[in-house]
């Protein structure tokens, strides 16, 4: 049996919908109950918080998918370490406990992003320095955690680092970017210019399964290592953003600030938000403006090398569903 921990979230439910196209036993771990949900699924609620709760999911299981996380650019911490670096320890303690043979776990393309351009980037480049985000540091964490199991239990591992997911049923992303253009918030930070990488669902689901068909025992190129998914295509951020807005009739994107401008502005609101503990996000950070400005598309060499890693849609394809989406569903995209 499969257990995707997170099955009811983007990325989490295409999984499912895969795994059970394929006819495998599933169970999904979240924290709220899914409507309708895929015939044939078992379902169940809990947190990866809640450490008994996860060991009554594995049970029995002998794959995991840990796709549950909290994606964010708070200022505060806690909630991070919490849910991304705790829940992890948790999930891995789970897995060992139930005797689990495979843990997938879901990482981010921005755990070695420092803030600067990186065309091409693979996974050589080592985590940074210095941290200017709560998220990708969280994630690095357990990234790490997951990774090192490799030489300290019988427990297979790998990390996926897909890098911007996008398709139908977004419901962080898309619905977010199209908030801010219609409040008149959207603004583009630097010259316009960058290239960055996305990956559609689809893929990003194919790509963890595809992982885990290929980390069969320890001798598996795939057991112990990070590996970037994309497209395999980099898009021009500005021209990709302003292309989902004319599919929902907004307004290309007029407004635009320098980079450093927008770097300064991060660190001022950052700072306000920690010194007065204001909740919720900043407008700007200076993580989400070298994310804005900077070029970072990944090589995704490795991954094709290692498990056969192959996207089963293409950008035209993938940009076609997501624009059908955006026109026929404007409710649920948050157009409206």
């Amino acid at each position: 049996m499969y257990l995707v921990i997170g099955g009811s979230g983007f990325l989490g439910g295409e999984i499912v919908s895969q795994l059970a196209g394929r006819g495998e036993a599933i169970r999904v771990l979240s924290r709220r109950l899914v409507d309708g949900g895929v015939r044939g699924v078992e379902y169940c609620l809990g947190d990866v918080r809640d450490y008994e709760s996860l060991v009554s999911a594995c049970r029995g299981v002998h794959t995991v998918f840990h796709t549950a996380s909290i994606p964010s650019i708070s200022v505060h911490w806690q909630p991070f370490y919490q849910t991304n670096v705790l829940g992890a320890q948790n999930v891995i303690n789970a897995c060992i406990e139930n005797n689990v043979r495979r843990l997938i776990y879901t990482s981010s393309a921005s755990v070695t992003f420092d803030c600067v351009a990186q065309p091409d980037a693979d996974e050589k480049l080592p985590y940074p320095h210095k941290w200017l985000a709560h998220y990708p540091r969280s994630k690095a964490i357990a990234e790490k955690l997951v990774l090192e199991q490799t030489d300290k239990s019988e427990l297979l591992t790998c990390s996926i680092r897909p890098h911007l997911i996008i398709g139908a049923k977004d419901r962080h992303l898309i619905p977010r970017l199209l908030d801010r253009a219609k409040r008149g918030k959207l603004f583009r930070v630097g010259d316009g210019t960058n290239l960055v990488d996305i990956v559609f669902v689809e893929n990003a689901a194919a790509g963890h399964i595809q992982a885990a068909d290929a980390l069969n025992d320890k001798k598996s190129p795939v057991n112990g290592n990070p590996y970037f998914i994309s497209q395999g295509e980099p898009v021009n951020c500005w021209d990709w953003i302003n292309e989902v807005l004319d599919a929902c009739n907004l307004p290309s994107v007029v407004k635009s600030i320098s980079f450093r401008k927008a770097w300064y502005l991060g660190a001022a609101l950052e700072m306000f938000y920690k010194l007065f503990r204001w909740q919720g996000e900043p407008l700007m950070t200076r993580f989400l403006a070298a994310q804005l400005a900077q070029t970072h598309y990944l090589n995704i060499k490795k991954a094709k090398e290692d498990f056969n890693y192959k996207p089963i849609i293409s950008m035209d394809e993938g940009m076609k569903n997501l624009k059908q989406w955006l026109t026929n569903d404007p409710q649920k995209t948050g157009i409206f």
